[in-house]
């Protein structure tokens, strides 16, 4: 089969409403974090980076977020972002199992287990500022990277909306560079510094919005024909998403202190995104018959779930075992964890989640059809309305 141009390609990129390497990353995400939430997990070596898959989400999900934005507002006539319809779709994909696990988890740790020292945090949960908080309500420590992501969803749009797009790329350089910089000091000597706020710490030195912005950077290029054109000829290859995984695992593994921050964290993050950009570019790469596997797919799907639920899971896991003199380093104790875990996140979104995801395109969250009126001309180069919403509806992060 010929080779496409990077016209062609583009084309097919904008119509695609699907990515089908985008569950199986995710599957490789959780498993990272899952073995981080071990007793595998090591504080150097192969075992020490699990950490790193949440990063990866990051990426994944500031992509995802921005490609949806870009391509409601090019087939909306008046080229307009729906807020409402937006905010809808995340509130109906976040909150109905993170709210009912801070509900549990609280209840269970503060009122049934006594923990009262911890009662003056409990709302910080929901209101998404855990990623503030200097102690946690046991097995809620996972919320801080939600909590990023909220305030993400929260003001990028924004951006969007109320800032041409000349300056959206910008917003991402500027961003990017702010959380390298401000690991270096040098916003303290500016007078920018971390403040308390009841039991809240305010500070940016150990926030990780730039994979984020990373994400979103690589949708604002993909979109347009030149920036497409660019990264169709460095990660337009079928071999490249082997190339780019490599770079990303001797960056992680040999290249790069153990500790990551500024410069080097932000290498670790350009890797990611240009380990996205070839598996985005196009669906034929070497590497999509692996992330397409059935098992790992599964395990996209359900991994939110997965993130929320896996601690408590841990937590009961724990338990039994000090019951039975069961090591966590054992088989068996993985297996009860890591088991019971997709086990309760299967269920939860068969069961549970499932029913609000079905409510994301009802007419509230839906992305503005009678605005696509008149835009027939521009099929050519953006997703029509059913493609759009199939976009969203399966892979919205």
């Amino acid at each position: 089969m010929p080779e496409l141009t990077a016209s062609q390609a583009h084309r097919a990129y904008l119509k695609r409403t699907r990515f089908g390497a985008l569950d199986g990353l995710r599957a490789l995400a959780i498993l990272a974090v899952l073995i981080h939430h071990s007793a595998l997990a090591q504080d150097s070596g192969a075992w020490s980076r699990g950490f790193l898959g949440v990063d990866l989400f990051f990426v994944i999900s500031g992509f995802l977020i921005t490609t949806l934005l870009l391509r409601e507002r090019e087939r909306d006539r008046a080229g307009a972002i729906s807020l409402r319809g937006f905010y809808w779709r995340r509130a109906l994909r976040i909150l109905p199992l993170y709210y009912l696990v801070v509900t549990l988890a609280g209840i269970y740790f503060v009122i049934g287990r006594g923990h009262l020292e911890v009662l003056q945090i409990w709302p910080a949960y929901y209101l998404f500022f855990a990623n503030f908080l200097t102690e946690h309500i046991p097995t809620l420590y996972p919320t801080w990277s939600l909590s990023m992501e909220e305030q993400f969803y929260l003001i990028w749009p924004l951006v969007m909306i109320w800032l041409p797009p000349r300056y959206w790329g910008a917003v991402v350089l500027f961003g990017v560079a702010l959380n390298v910089v401000a690991v270096t000091g040098v916003l303290d000597a500016l007078g920018i510094t971390a403040f308390q706020l009841g039991p809240l710490w305010v500070h940016l030195p150990d926030a990780t919005y730039a994979p984020l912005l990373l994400g979103a950077g690589l949708a604002l290029m993909l979109h347009q024909p030149r920036g497409f054109a660019l990264l169709w000829r460095v990660f337009g290859h079928r071999w490249m998403p082997f190339g780019l995984f490599g770079i990303l695992l001797a960056l992680i593994f040999g290249l790069l202190p153990q500790i990551l921050a500024g410069v080097p964290y932000l290498l670790v993050h350009l890797a990611m995104t240009g380990w996205l950009a070839t598996l985005v570019l196009r669906e034929d790469s070497w590497m999509h018959p692996l992330l397409r596997l059935r098992p790992l797919v599964r395990v996209g799907v359900v991994s939110y779930g997965v993130y929320l639920l896996h601690l408590l899971v841990l937590h009961v896991v724990r338990l039994l075992g000090e019951q039975i003199g069961l090591a966590q380093d054992s088989a068996i104790f993985l297996l009860l964890y890591w088991g019971g875990t997709f086990l309760l996140a299967e269920l939860s979104f068969r069961h549970y989640e499932r029913y609000f995801l079905s409510l994301r395109h009802k007419p509230l969250g839906r992305m503005g059809h009678g605005q696509a009126q008149g835009r027939q001309s521009k099929d050519a180069t953006a997703t029509g309305a059913a493609g759009l919403e199939r976009l969203g509806k399966e892979q919205d992060p």
